[in-house]
């Protein structure tokens, strides 16, 4: 971890048990998914006939489907407009992969909508991926050459990891929620299977706040160990 020394308290009372609340939160969402993905819908629509439903459902016609290699590796690409879904979704009839389907499908709606928060997440992309990539080699070199200003600046690059993970909740909250209601709307699942499909998003959706709250135990550590003004 960063600058993880051993004397560093802030290290263990912050980062630490965030950490271990994340782990738990992955483990929980992949017994989850694996729960769902033995278990097929009544209807047999696979993840990618799913996602093509929701597709229809917004009247969305410039989406192509692809299948990628993995498990858990599904996206949608804006930039060429595809949803990726992996191969434990793509032609899986399973609960679970018709969750995951029409939540990258719902990504896609929320792009041809312009639904705000999405823009301002790619607004805002750029700077958080230069932020990443320099924030800690900047506080690096202000600690070693005791350049606060320096220091700051490091540490506000690292902030913008924090503020992209903020504007991501909203934005993959109302994905889950559009996959939910097309599903609902359409009957691509029962009621029951629609409840197992939500737990699915759900936990997903819960690996995005344990990130946002690693990101944040680790700024604050920051500002507390590098920020003061006595010397360390």
């Amino acid at each position: 971890m960063f600058f993880g020394y051993y004397y560093d308290i802030y290290y263990f009372i912050l980062v630490i048990p965030v950490f271990i609340i994340s782990l738990i939160i992955q483990a929980k969402m992949k017994s989850t998914f694996s729960q769902y993905s033995r278990v097929v819908n009544s209807r047999r629509i696979t993840g990618a006939q799913a996602a093509e439903m929701v597709l229809r459902y917004y009247n969305i016609q410039d989406v192509r489907i692809e299948r990628i290699n993995g498990s858990l590796t599904d996206c949608y690409d804006p930039m060429s407009k595809v949803i990726k879904l992996s191969d434990s979704v793509y032609d899986n009839p399973s609960i679970a992969a018709v969750g995951v389907a029409c939540h990258e499908a719902g990504h896609a709606a929320q792009h041809a909508e312009k639904y705000v928060p999405i823009r301002i997440r790619n607004y805002i992309l750029p700077v958080c991926n230069i932020g990443s990539k320099i924030s800690i080699p900047l506080l690096i070199a202000g600690v070693i050459f005791s350049a606060r200003p320096i220091i700051w600046i490091g540490i506000g690059l690292f902030a913008f990891t924090a503020i992209f993970q903020t504007v991501t909740l909203p934005v993959e909250f109302n994905a889950s929620n559009r996959a939910l209601n097309v599903i609902e709307s359409t009957g691509i699942l029962s009621y029951e299977e629609k409840r197992g499909a939500g737990k699915v998003l759900k936990m997903a959706a819960m690996t995005y706040v344990a990130a946002l709250a690693m990101s944040l135990a680790q700024l604050l550590r920051l500002i507390l160990r590098y920020g003061g003004n006595r010397r360390r």
